[in-house]
Formats: structure tokens, C-alpha cells, sequence
């Protein structure tokens, strides 16, 4: 039988949850700007109330480390994962924020390599935070990673893909460089979500 001298601490699994179940509701939140007659305004002035919430909670994980005295495992990857969850949901929100303020929604249709992007992280957003909860076991979350990894990928070609598309003369050059913007912050909220998996991954080996 293995024993362990660290405590089984749950307020940092409680706050990596709230934090994870934030991404869901930022991704469910993008997926609307794919329906008719979507309010813009609406989704981007809610994606912010959700990235200020998700701020407010990665504050909270960072007092807790500091006044924790013996933490549940290493005090920098819990640091990485609180901080790598955070910066995912400020890429969602920069996705909502730029379709908005550029009014890239006035659009005829955005393009659909756009909306692929935008489910692949939604199935990352979903995984993660039933990941999150397993993270007190350390137990069953190979498959997280794994599946993670493999949607990043699928990310990455829908981004190629998008490209090609901006570049195919489909678009006027100043529509270009604004969805050019949105592709960016898509692709790198993908490489957070694969970022945060990883870091899942380190902890799950150390603490094994």
C-alpha cells in the first residue's frame, strides 16, 4: 500500500473545477454567435463577466498556495495548472471581443473552418472539466490527455484550413487580417487547452 505525507486538500480541487466548468460556459457562449439574429453584444459582454470570474478564482487558487503550508502536490504545478486555465479563458474571450468589436458577425456567413475550430474547443472545454474533479485521485485521466492532444491536432488542421481559406481572395484584405486575429486567438486557446493536459500529465507522473 503507498502512502502519502500530503494532504488531501480540497479546496485547490474545488477551484480547479469552478475554474474548468468556467471554459465550458465561455466555448457554450461562442458557439451562439453560430445561430440567427445572435446578439453580439450580448455574447461578448457575457464572455467577460465569465473571464472576470475565472480571474477572481485563479486569485483565490494563488492566496490559497500562499497560505497553505503543505500543498496536495507541488506548489508550481499548481501554480502552471490555475494559471494555464486562466489563460485559455482569456483567448475564448479575445474570440468574442474581436467578432464584436470588428463586426465580423455583420458578415454574410463566417466561415465554417471558424466554427470547426470553435467545437473542437468546446470538446476541450467538456473534457477538462470532467477531468479536473479526477484530479484528486490522480486516477482514469490518461484517456484526458490523450483525447486532449488528439483535438488539438484536429484544431490545428481546421486552422490550416481557415487560412487557406482567408487567403483564397474570398475575403476583401482588411476582413482578412480582422478573422486573420480571431484564427489566432482560436488556435492558441486550442495550444492552452493541450497546455493545461500536459501539465495534468506531469502531475499524474510525479505524484504516481
Amino acid at each position: 500500500m503507498k502512502f502519502s505525507f500530503r494532504p488531501v486538500e480540497g479546496a485547490f480541487y474545488e477551484l480547479f473545477t469552478r475554474a474548468a466548468h468556467n471554459l465550458v460556459r465561455g466555448t457554450e457562449l461562442l458557439n451562439e454567435l453560430s445561430l440567427p439574429g445572435v446578439d453580439v453584444q450580448s455574447v461578448s459582454e457575457r464572455l467577460t463577466e465569465v473571464e472576470h470570474d475565472s480571474d477572481a478564482i485563479t486569485h483565490e487558487l494563488y492566496k490559497k498556495i500562499n497560505s497553505t503550508f503543505v500543498t496536495p502536490f507541488d506548489r508550481e504545478d499548481i501554480y502552471s495548472l490555475g494559471s494555464q486555465l486562466d489563460d485559455v479563458m482569456d483567448h475564448l474571450e479575445a474570440v468574442g471581443n474581436l467578432l464584436y468589436l470588428y463586426g465580423l458577425t455583420k458578415l454574410p456567413t463566417l466561415p465554417r473552418e471558424l466554427h470547426e475550430l470553435v467545437n473542437v474547443l468546446d470538446q476541450q472545454a467538456k473534457l477538462t472539466a470532467a477531468a479536473m474533479p479526477k484530479l484528486r485521485a490522480l486516477k482514469d485521466l490518461e484517456e484526458y490527455w490523450i483525447e486532449c492532444n488528439r483535438l488539438e491536432n484536429d484544431g490545428d488542421r481546421a486552422y490550416r484550413m481557415l487560412l487557406v481559406r482567408l487567403f483564397s481572395g474570398e475575403y476583401d484584405a482588411l476582413t482578412v487580417l480582422k478573422l486573420k486575429e480571431v484564427a489566432d486567438e482560436l488556435e492558441a486557446a486550442c495550444d492552452a487547452f493541450e497546455h493545461v493536459a500536459n501539465t495534468v500529465e506531469t502531475i499524474a507522473v510525479k505524484e504516481s
